[in-house]
């Protein structure tokens, strides 16, 4: 049997459920996070983006950007409780809810609690009660499998919706660049141009022995989705227990002003998850992989979980300073915040590569 996936995602989450609270930020440029030097943009209107602003982006290039943004501090509470409120909604559908933030998820309708034969109808269905019960608007993507699901939610965005048939999915995916495939990183995108391969198309020539050998266990995962093939199932919630990024770099890093750059930037990467999900921890562990390939870990647990960037990022520093004087060049770099409290969470992972 084909299945029927449906992937859900709010549209600018929680600068949309500000801007639905505050009349006032209704059409303006807004930022969710801190003003401040160090401050993150944790989300970013529509109207925002239009200037080229980002999650995770500093508010310092956000505010030079967009020198009218107005930054609104983040009120996860609420965040959640409208969260709770969409999943609602999902589960009078299927109980093969899978989250992967706070604002979207997979939902499997292959079979369904109201014995809709069109997945395209229950989408447009569930994004009626969206906004009917939260005021908030949803994009939804519908196909056979969770890989192309992702990619369809991102075509028609804001508040609509695209379908990818078995019948097209192959196709769809050669026409696209790899920047946009989930689970393709920047990093690996400028290794996959460096290889030659810019599209879909370009990967599909590439035969599964040849990926292997250029990217490890994930040679197995380009060669399936180049082809429009995904068989992971859609698994329902499940409470993840830390969230953590790592990344080998393509040139040893042998200075502490180089290894504390790229510590900060996968700690940015980290943030950028906890920011989405809404999930805490309190302990922080620095992951480095010396040129000879021997590993060390040094690790921090706090008295209460971390709830900003600038703490994660100061423990980090902290942490990788431990290392220095460098007894040889660092090949590999990573964060970890563990130690999360009992409230569900996310089970996506980040790019890693």
């Amino acid at each position: 049997m084909t299945r029927k996936i449906i992937h859900v995602d709010m549209d600018a989450f929680f600068a949309s459920v500000e801007q639905r609270d505050d009349a006032g930020l209704r059409g303006k440029p807004v930022a969710v996070g801190s003003a401040s030097g160090r401050g993150v943009v944790a989300a970013a209107s529509y109207e925002a983006r239009e200037f080229g602003v980002r999650s995770a982006m500093p508010s310092v290039t956000a505010l030079r950007r967009c020198p009218d943004l107005i930054f609104v501090p983040h009120r996860f509470e609420v965040y959640r409780a409208v969260s709770t409120q969409i999943r609602a909604i999902f589960r009078d559908y299927t109980p093969l809810v899978e989250p992967l933030s706070l604002d979207e998820a997979y939902l499997d309708v292959t079979e369904n609690l109201k014995n809709m034969p069109s997945a395209t109808e229950t989408a447009k269905e569930i994004r009626a009660r969206i906004l009917d019960e939260t005021r908030l608007t949803a994009s939804a993507g519908i196909s056979y499998n969770k890989f192309l699901a992702k990619l369809a939610s991102d075509q028609n965005k804001p508040d609509g919706q695209f379908v990818i048939t078995p019948a097209r999915g192959p196709a769809f995916v050669a026409g696209l660049p790899v920047s946009r495939f989930h689970g393709v990183g920047p990093r690996t995108t400028e290794k996959m141009n460096r290889l030659g391969i810019q599209t879909g198309a370009d990967l599909l020539t590439r035969d599964r022995a040849w990926l292997t050998a250029h990217f490890g266990k994930a040679g197995a995962w380009y060669h399936a989705i180049a082809r429009g093939e995904d068989n992971r199932q859609v698994t329902p919630d499940r409470p993840r227990k830390s969230a953590g990024s790592e990344t080998t770099v393509d040139v040893d890093l042998a200075t502490p002003e180089a290894v504390e750059a790229a510590m900060l930037e996968q700690a940015g990467e980290v943030w950028k998850w906890i920011e989405k999900s809404g999930g805490r921890g309190r302990t922080v562990t620095v992951k480095a992989r010396y040129a000879d390939f021997r590993i060390v870990t040094r690790s921090r647990t706090l008295g209460a979980p971390v709830t900003d960037p600038d703490t994660l990022h100061a423990v980090s520093l902290a942490l990788v300073r431990s290392l220095f004087p460098l007894r040889d060049a660092i090949r590999l770099i990573g964060v970890t915040l563990s130690g999360f409290d009992d409230a569900p969470v996310s089970e996506t992972l980040l790019d890693l590569i």
